[in-house]
């Protein structure tokens, strides 16, 4: 019996087509996913080299902006750097501008008979300085015995020098260098006064004096531009200085009077002779004090004897009645150190610029 294969053979042709078609279709869209991967891949490494040209292009805008910075920080610190030493500059100019007006006002108030009065501006603040060890002596202005005599100058601890440190104030004598030296006697050989004045009506000074010691090189010609400087550590205490409404400190001033006596006068007569109105000429308290003197030694008035090295303090102001004025005294022994009475003591060498060695 014959087979009819021709419904199978048909059958299998349309599975056949059925299937070609089908991968036809699934190769069909391999490619357009291949197309589009292909077009995505090109978009992404277009997008890459346009993210690798702007990386490239930041970088350098960075490196541009560094370089900027730092030109402008060294452009800053340059400009601080000319700031500070402008403000060094101005500085320097006023302290050159503050010691010329002083040395200015110091040659305007010169004194030339040997005696100087040292007036003390700003005394809290130059108290606060001592105190601090910022600075702990303060110069008074120069003065001379005569036109061409011995140049000289005093110098203040206000807050003390040496042992007396914290406890008095210490006043010395300076010699200085001076234009006349050449034809001067030397060693200096004369007795120095020192008087703190009392600002109020009571006119309690406070007066010590001491002489020299020729054989101390602080009163040998001087061969640098200050001697040694020599005086008295324990001038006056603290604890009285620094009370207040204390006398010696009036509207944060004080005075002291430098006076070197050449005349040898006696020890007795410093508290009538300080306390003469400092606004007389000083021919005219030479006057006065020759006419005491020689009241005195019409009357032949028993004064209280005084020994070498002692402070004297008047208690009151002279009375002038007439011609006739009258002291009081108050004599005290001062703490000598030196087994010499009146002797005087040396504070630390100053410089030929005036700062301690």
């Amino acid at each position: 019996m014959g087979v009819d294969i021709a419904p199978n053979i048909a059958g299998s042709l349309a599975t056949t087509t059925t299937t070609s078609e089908t991968l036809s279709i699934s190769m069909q869209e391999v490619y357009e996913a291949i197309n589009t991967l292909a077009s995505g891949t090109q978009t992404l490494n277009d997008e890459t080299l346009r993210v690798s040209s702007e990386s490239v292009r930041l970088q350098s805008s960075v490196e541009s902006l560094a370089q900027e910075l730092a030109s402008l920080k060294l452009s800053i610190e340059e400009q601080g750097a000319f700031l500070d030493g402008i403000k060094l500059n101005q500085e320097i100019l006023q302290k050159g501008v503050a010691s010329l007006k002083q040395k200015v006002d110091d040659a305007q108030y010169v004194s030339y008979d040997g005696t100087l009065i040292w007036k003390i501006t700003s005394f809290q603040e130059k108290m606060r300085d001592a105190q601090s060890e910022r600075q702990t002596f303060i110069y008074s202005p120069p003065f001379y015995s005569s036109p061409s005599g011995y140049k000289m100058r005093a110098r203040l601890y206000l807050h003390g020098d040496g042992n007396a440190r914290r406890t008095h104030m210490s006043l010395f004598f300076v010699l200085m260098r001076g234009p006349s030296d050449a034809v001067l006697k030397f060693p200096f050989n004369y007795k120095v006064t020192f008087c703190l004045y009392d600002q109020t009506p009571q006119q309690r000074h406070i007066i010590d004096s001491f002489r020299p010691d020729i054989k101390s090189n602080s009163f040998q010609r001087p061969r640098s531009e200050m001697n040694i400087a020599s005086g008295i550590p324990k001038f006056f205490p603290l604890a009285m200085i620094q009370q207040d409404g204390n006398p010696y400190v009036r509207d944060d001033m004080m005075f002291i009077k430098v006076m070197v006596d050449f005349g040898d006068m006696p020890k007795t007569l410093l508290p009538y002779a300080l306390s003469l109105n400092p606004g007389l000429p000083t021919h005219i308290q030479q006057l006065f004090i020759k006419q005491e003197t020689e009241r005195r030694a019409q009357q032949q008035t028993q004064q209280t004897p005084t020994s070498p090295g002692t402070r004297m303090e008047v208690l009151g102001p002279p009375q002038n009645t007439d011609t006739q004025l009258i002291q009081q005294l108050v004599v005290t022994p001062i703490q000598n150190t030196n087994n010499d009475n009146n002797s005087p003591q040396q504070s630390p060498s100053p410089d030929n610029n005036g700062t301690l060695r």
